[in-house]
């Protein structure tokens, strides 16, 4: 008898050949039959008018504190993921020294906004070592399946101590060996690969760059070469070069990706993403990617399928008026409830609006601050390509207001807990033509979805579903794709380049990861401010409509959002075969 049967649905099994109805039988945690299916089953599905799916592999998540406290892992687990990548971006909790644990959680709310008062709760910290923190979470059950890079920013503090925190230092060719042992000793262990960042966006909570921003090409070489002696894992990294006007700049970053891919032999991902000031660099980069691809490097670009939005709101981290002194003072101490009561007190409006006037900060934060044209009251479901013609800047010259005025009322409309949407990145042009660009090329990963990330600011753990719904119909300009093409973009395209073999594929022998998606009624309210981390931190959590079942290695683990209670996820130790 199987387990599970999946009956009639639509099969789109992950590979981009085309679809088929059949019916999926499961046993053991396997697909065991696909199309017609023989024998009865424990329990039976039925998946008549909609996709039956491999479960989503997200790459690109930072779930690597939360894992220590959380058996859920939403949002990506709510959003069909089944298996996830985290240590993205060259930050993470392991390797660490007890007297580091403070460091680390200071530049990971810097970074990644995560609340340090929720980290400092949370974190079990039963580990110091990187194969110490796979020992951990080995004793641990999920959702879903999870693998972890070492973290540059984290094995560099290990090593240099304070100077490992300071992007000018370098490190000697003692430490430069001993993060290379390090490093093939966790890759040993079962680490995914290596991750680093060079961005000067990842700052600690204080304002310091992180550590790895001018990371020189010897050391970085001599990391990675562990990657090579271990002849197994994948390099990660995000760079400055999609967001610089500075064409020799963006070249030395791409000369640098090309010599450690061409060193070690493996295979690396990269973020990139178009911003304002260089709209069309993410065209460069892609011209520079197909060359080095074109000479046998297996070098890909990690994008996202919408812009990256930030939501404002009074009730989370970011808002037009978070620089200004009033209200750094009112929201310093304050719950939530005490902030938004004293935002609304007429006299703390007129001094917060009174130094708005003077508040010009640099790159994206002054978009943040002064963009009135880009913000958006969040509908259900999103529009996630709203036209200026929509924003608040829009609508309070039609009401003859000041627009910083006008915007402050609407924050504090629903009791303070209004949200507010602004595409701040992949938007320059106000439409997703540039963004379908990046996803339809050739040597594309979709990714960049930060989950577990970026608590108060955005809530792009939902990427699967956006790219689903929206270019399965297609964009305001008319951009769509076949949904086959989509879904082995979130399967078994990203699994293979992880090395996960043994997943993204409704074929038998294959893992039974699956979704059962009604795509029709696929959609995106807006999230929810919920306070439901460690110490009562909160975060944005965005649910999807239209996954009836959801299943991780052969149990369901979400029946029409709701989770069912069960954990058979696990951690992934490097690379899994079939």
């Amino acid at each position: 008898m199987h387990d599970l049967i999946l009956k009639n649905g639509l099969i789109v099994d992950g590979t981009g050949a085309p679809g088929f109805r059949g019916d999926v039988a499961v046993k053991d945690g396997v697909i065991v039959e696909v199309g017609e299916v023989s024998g009865p089953a424990a329990r039976t599905l039925d998946a008549d008018g909609a996709l039956i799916t491999p479960g989503f592999v997200d790459i690109h998540t930072h779930y690597d504190g939360q894992v220590s406290w959380d058996s859920v892992l939403a949002p990506s687990s709510i959003n069909g993921v089944t298996s996830i990548a985290m240590g993205n971006c060259g930050v993470g909790f392991a390797p660490a020294r007890p007297e580091k644990h403070a460091w680390l959680i200071n530049l990971l709310e810097g970074v990644e906004d995560i609340p340090g008062t929720a980290l400092a709760e949370g974190l079990t910290w039963d580990w110091e070592t990187f194969p110490d923190y796979l020992n951990a979470l080995a004793r641990r059950s999920y959702t879903l399946d999870i693998g972890a890079h070492v973290p540059h920013a984290a094995l560099r503090a290990y090593v240099m101590g304070d100077a490992g925190g300071d992007h000018e230092a370098v490190p000697s060719d003692a430490e430069l060996a001993r993060m290379e042992a390090l490093t093939f000793e966790a890759m040993e262990a079962g680490a995914l690969g290596f991750s680093t960042s060079r961005t000067y966006v990842h700052r600690s909570r204080d304002g310091q760059n992180i550590g790895t921003l001018t990371a020189s090409e010897a050391e970085l070489l001599g990391i990675a070469g562990a990657l090579k002696r271990a002849g197994r894992g994948v390099i990660q990294l995000i760079s400055d070069a999609y967001l610089t006007p500075d064409d020799d700049f963006a070249q030395r970053e791409m000369d640098l990706i090309r010599a450690l891919v061409r060193t070690t032999g493996r295979k690396l991902s990269f973020t990139v993403q178009q911003t304002d000031d260089a709209p069309d660099r993410w065209k460069h980069i892609f011209r520079e990617v197909a060359a080095m691809n074109a000479e046998g490097l297996d070098v890909k670009t990690q994008v996202a399928p919408r812009p990256l939005g930030v939501i404002l709101s009074f009730a989370s981290t970011t808002n037009p008026f978070f620089i200004c002194p009033t209200y750094r003072e009112v929201a310093r101490e304050a719950t939530t409830e005490q902030r938004l009561a004293a935002l609304a007190d007429p006299a703390v409006k007129a001094k917060i609006l009174a130094e708005h006037k003077h508040i010009h900060p640099p790159g994206m934060a002054l978009i943040i601050v002064q963009g009135f044209n880009r913000m958006h009251r969040m509908t259900d479901p999103v529009d996630y390509e709203p036209d200026a013609s929509t924003s608040l800047g829009v609508e309070a010259e039609r009401l003859g207001r000041d627009p910083a005025d006008f915007v402050y009322d609407v924050l504090l409309e629903e009791g303070g807990r209004r949200l507010l949407y602004m595409p701040l990145i992949n938007y320059a042009r106000g439409n997703l033509d540039d963004v379908w660009g990046m996803m339809s090329g050739p040597h594309s990963l979709y990714g960049l979805s930060d989950g577990g990330a970026h608590c108060g600011t955005i809530c792009d753990g939902s990427f699967p579903t956006t790219t689903l719904e929206l270019w399965s119909k297609g964009s305001k300009q008319g951009y769509k794709a076949p949904i086959e093409q989509l879904v082995h973009g979130y399967t078994q395209r990203n699994a293979q380049h992880v090395g996960w073999h043994d997943r993204g594929v409704v074929k038998p022998g294959y893992l039974a990861d699956l979704n059962v998606i009604d795509l029709g009624g696929l959609s995106l309210g807006p999230p929810e401010i919920v306070q439901d981390l460690p110490a009562g931190g909160a975060r944005l959590l965005q649910t999807a409509r239209g996954y009836r079942w959801t299943v991780k290695s052969g149990k369901v683990t979400f029946e029409n959002g709701a989770w069912t209670g069960e954990v058979p996820g696990k951690l992934l130790r490097g690379d899994q075969g079939l």
